[in-house]
């Protein structure tokens, strides 16, 4: 990478594109001529069916699957497990159904709009509450818009998830761009600010002119770009990964030195959390910074695509492990072949990967968010921030909630706290 910093975190075929043509989609303003110079503004309906043809590829290729020889030890040491990956694959070709995820999708209000020339897909659910209050979500790598499907119906609907009709929450949730449904960029410059101010223009474009952002992973970077830029009526933030790390224990975590001195106990924590990521974990984030283009296996073998989305972390790998030696985790197995399979048919491998190559900023340091934060703290996350130092790297902090138990991908192992803090820390913003 360009920077020495410790760095964060397809092909050439298009994106699915909506089953609907031009005729069909709604037209924001009322002028009878199109100027060729001029952006298309346009909202368009848009859903997905993956044909029988990839469907069927996509099974004939896990099954012919070349295998190495198991690794040489007996733990996850050298990365992802054999009797795992071919766990994972028998299942993929002989038991999962895409099928079933695809008609979720679908019965959500999904949506194309072209922002700064390139197709944005979200989806946009509104609350039958009145009042609610708008929240885009933003994932990560190697997570999309499957990774936020079990917050949508008590965001928007609180009352039928045992909160109340105050805790409403009109709910968007785009693929990033060279993710999903998104458009490839094919240009450079698509790295997390330019993400964060597309954000802003896609809430105003739906006419929303106040709004809060949540996010983790790459969607804790682009929000905390949010707060940085902070665009009128972006009233606040929620992040389940906070940018909080001081920066001379980044440093002397990054260099795999000791801990400076006179942490506390969960400062100590935090700290050798963070640096096993780097000494063990931060492979995939330093490849793919380098050379993303390099991984052409993500687009040519669904199981390289799988083994290289499950060893994101140590943390989660691990859970992905046990879930498929039997014991069930907060995440099912179709959930997490649901997130890989979507990598999969859309071909999003390498265009995915490219974020990281185009980013420039730190993973964990602060940023210089300037607008009121949320912070939702999890123990197995990569950095679990502590609340002192979450404190003095987001001024205006309004909330802070230490979880007993969870990991990277909160939105999908634990739903319920991060649609807790949501509801209560954003309750003062409404």
């Amino acid at each position: 990478m360009a920077e020495t910093t410790p760095p964060t975190g397809g092909a050439d075929t298009l994106a699915p594109q909506p089953t609907t043509t031009a005729s069909d989609r709604p037209i924001i303003g009322t002028s009878a001529t199109v100027d060729p110079t001029v952006e298309d503004r346009t909202i368009r309906p848009f859903e997905f069916r993956a044909s029988d043809e990839d469907l069927a590829d996509l099974k004939q290729r896990i099954s012919a699957t070349r295998w190495p020889e198991k690794e040489t030890v007996s733990d996850d040491t050298q990365g992802v497990q054999l009797k795992t990956i071919q766990k994972l694959a028998s299942y993929w070709a002989t038991g999962y159904d895409w099928r079933k995820v695809e008609a979720q999708l679908n019965a959500l209000p999904q949506f194309l709009t072209t922002i700064d020339g390139l197709d944005i897909h979200f989806i946009h659910v509104k609350s039958r509450h009145e009042n609610a209050l708008p929240v885009i979500i933003t994932h990560g790598w190697p997570g999309s818009i499957i990774e936020q499907l079990k917050l949508v119906g008590p965001l928007t609907d609180p009352t039928a998830f045992g909160g109340s009709a105050e805790d409403a929450f009109d709910v968007v949730i785009p693929s990033m761009p060279g993710y999903g449904f998104s458009g490839k960029p094919e240009t450079t410059g698509w790295g997390s600010e330019r993400i964060a101010s597309t954000w802003d223009v896609l809430m105003k474009r739906l006419g929303y002119d106040r709004y809060v952002a949540q996010g983790g992973d790459w969607g804790a970077i682009i929000i905390d770009q949010m707060g940085v830029q902070a665009p009128e009526g972006l009233l606040g933030i929620h992040t389940n990964m906070a940018c909080a790390i001081p920066p001379e224990v980044d440093a002397a975590a990054f260099a795999g030195g000791p801990p400076p001195e006179g942490l506390s106990d969960e400062e100590r924590y935090s700290f050798d959390h963070v640096a096993f990521f780097y000494k063990h974990g931060l492979g995939y984030a330093l490849e793919m910074g380098n050379r993303a283009q390099t991984l052409y296996g993500l687009a040519d073998s669904p199981v390289a695509l799988a083994s290289w989305i499950i060893d994101h972390d140590i943390w989660t790998y691990r859970q992905i492990a046990k879930l498929f030696d039997g014991t069930p985790q907060g995440f099912t197995r179709d959930e997490i072949l649901d997130n890989i399979t979507l990598y999969w048919l859309t071909n999003t491998g390498v265009s995915s990967a490219r974020l990281y190559w185009e980013n420039k900023l730190p993973f964990f340091s602060p940023k210089g968010v300037k607008v009121p934060v949320v912070v939702s703290a999890f123990p197995e996350e990569i950095f679990p921030a502590t609340q002192k130092w979450a404190e003095k790297a987001y001024p205006n902090l309004i909330y802070y909630q230490k979880h007993p138990e969870g990991a990277h991908f909160a939105a999908w192992e634990q739903p319920e706290a991060l649609i807790g803090d949501m509801r209560e820390g954003f309750r003062s913003l409404r």
